[in-house]
């Protein structure tokens, strides 16, 4: 037998190290990854599982769903801690949520934000709090809401809108408060994450108009038009939210999980393929410019679309926002849907198990996409037919640490 050459030997031994570092067929070796579950408590919508339950009752619900996120291998959970211009821990500017007692500004006789970050990290899980920056309430009646709730104190903040109320997000000194509000929680708690939804204005709705005539003729001046004026203000409440929250707790990441469409190609042709509502025109929020600006540390926008939907195409998008991401400083995660998949009234897409599953597969063509998140918890609980135990199986096989 001829005695290898040292070459040879070192060949040898790179193509076995090869072979044993690549992941199997449909498994991904993931270092650092975004495994996300929102965690949603408007409307006890995920949690509490109806509001008046015992103190003890409601932290063991709330573990059991840290826990649950465990089993599934993900690695973070976005809790939201202010759904309606309420709290989830003891405010001094909000009134606690009545989402935990049924009465709002009722004492739960429990810390609900302070356990769950104390509870997630002893998992290893991250614990993005989830903030709804401008949504009052639920319904259009301010007398239904808590004598020292600051909507009453201050009904000039004020619009009603849609059949609910929300503060206006033209006047600084709402812009200001609503950031005080919420980075009391950054002061008080070591969250991994300060994390917004897709509420900026509110959604359009037919034959109505959100009234800030007072506002636009007071602080408009200098802008083109309403719309204008409108998106800098929602840029000003993102770029003043970043600063603050690297000066309060420098180590705390900010990140938006926004609509998925910024601008349909037909309005601009920087947009996307797609024939959808859009968030620059319709909600105000210029959601390509944070990422392109830098402005926020990363951007999950809710991809809630199926592969091969007309007007929106998962498959479209994504490469749209991967090309968004790129060469920015801001992480791109994708928002998932979970919560159709099952539901008899979707469309027959989403009643196939591995519709999921192919959307990561989908992701991992593109490198800026870093991870995912699972709208919501009750959806991966019930996991109606076995879609996120499919994405378990085919992705998650090992643990992933989110990335920093």
């Amino acid at each position: 037998m001829r005695r290898p050459t040292r070459r040879a030997f070192a060949l040898a031994a790179m193509s076995m190290l090869a072979m044993g570092s690549a992941p199997a067929p449909g498994h991904r070796r993931a270092v650092s990854e975004m495994r996300g579950m929102w965690l949603a408590t408007v409307a006890n919508r995920d949690w509490p599982s109806r509001p008046g339950l015992t103190a003890a009752q409601q932290r063991t619900e709330l573990i059991a769903l840290l826990d649950l996120a465990v089993r599934n291998r993900l690695n973070t959970v976005m809790f939201q801690v202010r759904p309606t211009a309420d709290a989830l821990w003891p405010s001094p500017h909000e009134p606690w949520s009545q989402v935990l007692t049924g009465t709002q500004g009722a004492d739960p006789g429990w810390d609900p934000l302070g356990t769950a970050v104390a509870q997630a990290h002893a998992r290893g899980l991250q614990l993005h709090a989830w903030f709804n920056p401008y949504r009052i309430a639920l319904h259009a009646d301010p007398s239904k809401l808590v004598a020292s709730h600051p909507a009453r104190r201050h009904p000039d903040w004020v619009v009603t809108f849609g059949g609910k109320l929300y503060y206006n997000p033209g006047l600084p000194k709402v812009r200001a408060f609503v950031q005080d509000a919420m980075l009391d929680a950054v002061k008080k708690y070591p969250v991994d994450a300060v994390h917004f939804d897709d509420y900026f204005y509110p959604y359009p709705v037919a034959g109505q108009t959100f009234d800030d005539d007072a506002a636009y003729d007071t602080y408009g001046g200098a802008f083109p038009n309403r719309a204008a004026w409108r998106r800098d203000n929602i840029d000003r409440l993102v770029r003043e939210t970043a600063a603050r929250i690297k000066t309060i707790r420098p180590g705390t990441q900010f990140g938006i999980s926004p609509f998925g469409v910024w601008r349909n190609a037909s309005s601009d042709t920087r947009g996307s393929e797609t024939r959808a509502l859009q968030s620059y025109d319709d909600i105000h929020a210029d959601t390509r410019k944070w990422v392109r600006e830098g402005w926020i540390d990363y951007i999950c926008p809710q991809l809630y679309w199926h592969i091969g939907f007309a007007a929106a195409d998962y498959a479209t998008l994504v490469p749209w926002w991967a090309e968004v991401a790129r060469g920015t400083r801001t992480k791109l995660y994708v928002g998932e849907a979970l919560y159709r998949a099952g539901d008899p009234a979707q469309a027959a897409a989403w009643q196939d198990p591995a519709e999921l599953s192919r959307h990561l597969t989908l992701a991992d063509g593109h490198p800026q996409v870093r991870g995912h998140v699972f709208f919501a918890a009750k959806d991966v609980a019930a996991d109606r037919i076995g879609a996120m135990a499919r994405v378990v199986a085919d992705h998650y096989e090992q643990p992933a640490k989110p990335p920093r």
